[in-house]
């Protein structure tokens, strides 16, 4: 089931979520919730969802790229679904990101985040994993993660760069396709 996705202004967005033990993670609501989350994301052909973006203050959050129109120049990435997660940087460069978030329409802005991380969490199923995320798609996770603390992509941002998604695509969606290519070149995808 496609949820409703929170808008910016409603508290939830700004909650620091709670943690979900392996008793609620097994039981069959949350394993639905996880499914609607993730048709949620793919409906709305977002990159990436969190939790407290469709109301609720969990710390759970899903990544997947797959031939995505919203974001075109992003690399793929295979579906990972993410419980209690800890990201670690894993060096101190740093890239501007251009990001958008399904829970602040038509907004965009440049994001620094860090193109080196280790995701530590659980899967769906209360199983602990570790993966090293690099380059666009580590931050993803950063953005995803960000939510679950409650913090939004403009906290992060300078104002100067916001563009709507509209004079994102005649300005500057050139030059970041050519940023991409650069950091994949760089860290990978």
């Amino acid at each position: 089931m496609v949820l409703e996705v929170t808008q910016i202004g409603n508290p939830v967005l700004r909650e620091d979520c709670r943690e979900i033990s392996l008793e609620e993670l097994r039981m069959p609501e949350m394993q639905q919730f996880i499914d609607d989350l993730i048709e949620t994301k793919r409906d709305a052909n977002g990159a990436g969802i969190a939790a407290p973006q469709v109301g609720k203050p969990w710390r759970i959050f899903v990544v997947e790229v797959k031939n995505n129109p919203r974001y075109p120049y992003k690399p793929e990435a295979d579906l990972t679904v993410c419980v209690n997660p800890e990201i670690e940087f894993l060096t101190e460069e740093r890239y501007l990101n251009f990001e958008g978030c399904l829970s602040i329409p038509d907004l965009r802005g440049k994001v620094p985040r860090c193109p080196h991380i280790r995701v530590r969490a659980l899967d769906r199923h209360g199983e602990p994993f570790e993966r090293i995320v690099k380059g666009i798609t580590a931050g993803t996770f950063q953005h995803e993660d960000d939510h679950l603390n409650g913090i939004l992509f403009p906290d992060r941002s300078d104002p100067k760069s916001f563009a709507s998604w509209g004079e994102f695509a005649k300005r500057y969606e050139d030059d970041v396709r050519e940023s991409v290519t650069a950091i994949v070149a760089e860290w990978g995808e």
